[in-house]
């Protein structure tokens, strides 16, 4: 955890303080080593960069990028490189914290995703741009060598994203062109997938965990399945804002007056007992289909209109395909990969801020800005109050690789959530 210029490292079981780290500046990023040895610890308005040892808390590593500025920091999956971006995206800087060597990547393009590692380690990609025309470098990331180098037929590249097999690279245009077309590591195009034209196009790309399946989420409000045999479309999800299909369970969220017994009442109340009194409690309800959902028409005439499928995420096991339409911002979709249908549709009382999949089994947690957090399983859905006093909105959550446990964050302060796991 960060607070301002000090870097707090904690136990994940019992949260007790391991070490804590001061830095010569506000930590605005934070990022740790592959092998959970080393902590990165990045200062844009400083341009510096602070590498933190818990094998020896007394070594420290600090990289200085200087005039050239600093906007992006991370680490390469070995987790003994970092890659700086400087200012104005004018080179992408290597540096060795082995050999203390330093190598240069020039023209990355400035992008929403333009640098990607394959799942083992062993490619890195980047988007450049050149001469007003879109390319992509492809480096072998043991000695950073320079394996592939091809143009691609994009107006304006948007993002890059390796399958998790690392045989297949996506690139996608901007939202102002649909276009997405699949690379192979030789920089050979596979195949090239346009739903439309002359209306706003892709918004969200997704793997399947398998690489059987690219999933894209697109402003028209539907998700297009493709395979990774032909690569052509196999289906495709509708979000309508009435579920009308019996056989699709929809769960929504209601709010219910907490109970208190008369023999607990004391005045003035205890803590426990106020803050149980004033906190409201909600749970899940079976609606009857069809059911109408929140729907909310986007202003036409702003930028970056509020519509589209701006979230996608697969399960781990690659049986569910969880998705958010921005025009229904209340409801979570939980699709059935193996019979590619909608499976479970959430809807909550707030807006979904944020929600992830569980590394080890089917279960998606969802915050929605409240005190809340909510778990969806093939077995049902839970409502689970935080017990923290005041105010604590959940804005985003991450789990532990173990699944045994999740970070919940609000603004200002994190919880650690455990969950107990059922004996076999």
């Amino acid at each position: 955890a960060c607070v301002q210029y000090r870097l707090l490292v904690r136990d994940a079981r019992t949260l007790q303080l391991r070490q804590l780290y001061t830095c010569l500046d506000h930590i605005q990023y934070m990022e740790w080593s592959s092998d959970s040895l080393f902590i990165l610890c990045a200062m844009y308005k400083r341009g510096v960069v602070q590498v933190w040892s818990l094998e020896q808390p007394d070594w420290h590593c600090k990289i200085d990028e200087g005039s050239a500025g600093l906007v992006a920091s991370c680490w390469s999956p070995d987790g003994r490189h970092i890659l700086n971006t400087t200012e104005f995206h004018l080179r992408i800087t290597v540096w060795s914290l082995c050999t203390k060597s330093v190598s240069y990547i020039k023209y990355p393009k400035a992008c929403q995703q333009g640098m990607a590692f394959t799942k083992d380690g062993r490619y890195m990609a980047v988007a450049e741009r050149r001469d007003c025309k879109d390319f992509v470098s492809i480096f072998v990331c043991s000695d950073w060598q320079l394996l592939r180098h091809f143009d691609t037929e994009t107006q304006d590249l948007f993002g890059i994203e390796w399958a998790p097999n690392g045989c297949v690279l996506a690139v996608w245009d901007t939202c102002l062109e649909y276009k997405i077309l699949l690379y192979s590591l030789d920089g050979r195009l596979l195949s090239t997938y346009r739903a439309y034209e002359w209306s706003l196009g892709i918004k969200s790309v997704a793997w399947s965990p398998s690489s059987q399946f690219l999933a894209i989420g697109s402003y028209d409000e539907k998700v297009r399945i493709l395979n990774h045999v032909t690569w052509k479309k196999i289906t495709e999800f509708e979000h309508p804002a009435t579920v009308a299909n019996a056989k699709t369970i929809v769960y929504k969220e209601v709010e219910k007056c907490p109970s208190v017994e008369t023999e607990r009442l004391s005045f003035p109340p205890t803590r426990a007992l106020a803050s149980s009194l004033f906190s409201t409690q909600s749970k899940y309800d079976i609606s009857q289909v069809p059911v109408s959902l929140q729907y909310i028409k986007p202003v036409a005439d702003r930028a970056n209109p509020k519509m589209g499928i701006g979230m996608l995420a697969f399960s781990s096991d690659n049986c569910f395909l969880a998705t958010r339409n921005d025009n229904i911002p209340n409801t979570v979709w939980i699709w059935d990969i193996q019979k590619l249908k909608l499976f479970v549709v959430l809807e909550q009382l707030c807006t979904i801020q944020s929600f992830q999949w569980d590394p080890r089994q089917p279960r998606l947690a969802v915050c929605t800005g409240n005190s809340k957090v909510y778990l969806w399983s093939p077995a049902g859905c839970v409502s689970v109050q935080v017990p923290l006093e005041g105010d604590f909105q959940i804005v985003s959550l991450s789990w532990h690789s173990s699944g045994d446990s999740m970070a919940l964050l609000s603004k200002d302060n994190f919880c650690v959530c455990y969950l107990e796991r059922e004996e076999v």
